[in-house]
């Protein structure tokens, strides 16, 4: 198996989770380890050293976690709003089908000289979600290395979104539609 192999488990199911969007599961591809491995392997290929892995809940923990265990380095969550004990700050942020916020506990980078993030999520959509955590790890004094995604759904701008308010962002995403 190659890493294209591993990034077509990728499944696209129409009207879910409300009609007209076309979710992409990617439950076929993390149930397989070997494309597990290989497209965890593949985020870790960075051209910026990274010392903390961020991962946007819920899939994007999924695959940050894993590439932070690997790579042995910490593994932060960027949470919905409630879910996190202690102080946190928060950002809001539009979704193609909705609004929502993200939180991050005050304390997530201090245990970290220097933090430099590696922000993991699973979809680039309308940029609003990976906004939000930029902006969150940006307020917490940490240094994003790259942002990668899993899949990039180009028309719906989200890569230009967020490169007008970080334009000095790499930004990679294994598959683009």
């Amino acid at each position: 198996m190659d890493i294209t192999e591993a990034l077509a488990l990728i499944r696209p199911v129409p009207d879910f989770p409300i009609p007209g969007i076309l979710f992409q599961d990617i439950a076929p591809l993390i149930a397989n380890p070997k494309a597990y491995e290989l497209v965890t392997q593949e985020f870790a290929k960075t051209e910026s050293p990274f010392n903390l892995v961020a991962g946007v809940e819920s899939r994007g923990f999924i695959l940050a976690s894993a590439i932070a265990i690997d790579s042995r380095v910490g593994f932060v969550p960027i949470r919905k709003a409630g879910k996190l004990p202690g102080a946190v700050i928060k950002r809001e942020y539009g979704l193609e089908y909705g609004s929502d916020s993200l939180e991050m506990q005050v304390d997530a980078l201090a245990h970290v000289e220097d933090p430099r993030v590696l922000l993991i999520d699973d979809v680039l959509a309308t940029g609003g979600t990976l906004i939000a955590a930029l902006e969150l790890i940006s307020d917490l004094a940490g240094q994003i290395c790259e942002v990668a995604v899993l899949l990039e759904i180009s028309a719906l701008g989200g890569r230009d979104r967020i490169l007008a308010a970080f334009p000095e962002l790499k930004i990679r995403a294994l598959v683009q539609i």
